[in-house]
Parts: C-alpha cells; sequence; structure tokens
C-alpha cells in the first residue's frame, strides 16, 4: 500500500502556525521543516544590514524585512529569507503579506533548496515578483532572476554572480553589494 500525503490550506496552515514553533513554511500543502544553520544565518543577516542601510538612506522606496509569511496560492505560504516591499501601513502580529513582494531571496539550506530552486521559484514567477535571488552559499553564488518591466509575463532575465561581482537591481536605486564581501573566504 502506497504512502499517502495530506495536503492543507494556506487558511488551515496559518491557523497552525501559531502554535507550532518551528520554522516552517507551506510549499504546495506540505508543511517543510527548516532549521537555518550558522552560514545561512550569516548571509540572511549581512544581506538584511545591507538592503537595511539602503532602506534608510532614502525612506520610502520600500520596506526591507527578514523571513515574512507571503501567501501566494491556496496551499503556498512561504517565509523567504528576506523580502522587500513596496512601502506600506503596519502589519499586525502574525498577519501574512497580502501584496506580492518586490523582490524575494532564498538562500540555499540543505532542507529546502530543491523547494526553492523548483515550486517555489515557479510559484514566485506565477504571481508576479518582480525580482529573486536564489543564494547559495557553498557555491559563493547568487542567480538572479527578474522581470525585464513590470508587465513582463515571466523572469527573462537571469544573472549568475561571482564573488567577483556586484549585487545590484534597478528595483533598489543606489543599492550596490559587493559579493567578495558577502562570501568570505
Amino acid at each position: 500500500m502506497a504512502a499517502t500525503r495530506t495536503r492543507i490550506t494556506a487558511d488551515e496552515y496559518v491557523r497552525t502556525a501559531e502554535s507550532d514553533p518551528r520554522w516552517t513554511e507551506l510549499v504546495d500543502g506540505e508543511v517543510v521543516v527548516n532549521e537555518p544553520r550558522y552560514p545561512h544565518g550569516r548571509l540572511q543577516a549581512l544581506l538584511i544590514v545591507a538592503l537595511g542601510a539602503w532602506e534608510l538612506r532614502v525612506p520610502g522606496r520600500g520596506h526591507v524585512s527578514g523571513p515574512t509569511a507571503v501567501r501566494l496560492t491556496d496551499h503556498d505560504v512561504y517565509g523567504p529569507d528576506l523580502v522587500v516591499v513596496r512601502p506600506f501601513p503596519g502589519l499586525t502580529e502574525c498577519e501574512t503579506l497580502a501584496d506580492v513582494p518586490l523582490l524575494c531571496a532564498e538562500i540555499r539550506s540543505p532542507s529546502t533548496w530543491r523547494h526553492d530552486i523548483g515550486r517555489k521559484k515557479a510559484v514566485y514567477e506565477a504571481r508576479g515578483v518582480a525580482e529573486l535571488w536564489l543564494v547559495d552559499g557553498p557555491a559563493a553564488e547568487v542567480l538572479v532572476l527578474r522581470r525585464s518591466a513590470p508587465a513582463a509575463p515571466a523572469f527573462d532575465v537571469t544573472l549568475e554572480l561571482t564573488r567577483a561581482d556586484v549585487l545590484a537591481s534597478p528595483l533598489l536605486p543606489g543599492f550596490a553589494l559587493p559579493l567578495s564581501g558577502l562570501f568570505e573566504r
């Protein structure tokens, strides 16, 4: 007899997520547990600090946040490692983002990378995220997927950045992060 899997909806996930202390996401109706390790957390912290400094230089361009629940479909609630959203009034505690972020970043974790480069990438693209950063610490690379124009139906620009490159985005005027500092040797 084959094993069966019970899918849950985003509403069910949101109702139960508060009582589960683990770091989880809902991917295609399945609760995925992710326990980030130090290298992952370090990359995340460096990116958030750099983007936070960009946000503070000219307030009102966008808001930067670490993992925040983003409800994308009836069976997908993700917690990207960081998001950049358009300015909006404050959220109340335990709410998910109602609008699709401008930019999402996923940092490689052994337990979730297959979701990040598979289903999650496809859902981000289908739901209209303008830019996705897939940060691969072990390879010291950032794969940038973006739309060439706001109305572009899919990610049609792909950049593979390494330690020698600078991470920048047309969505983030004035932001430039040398990857040599992000990927310390």
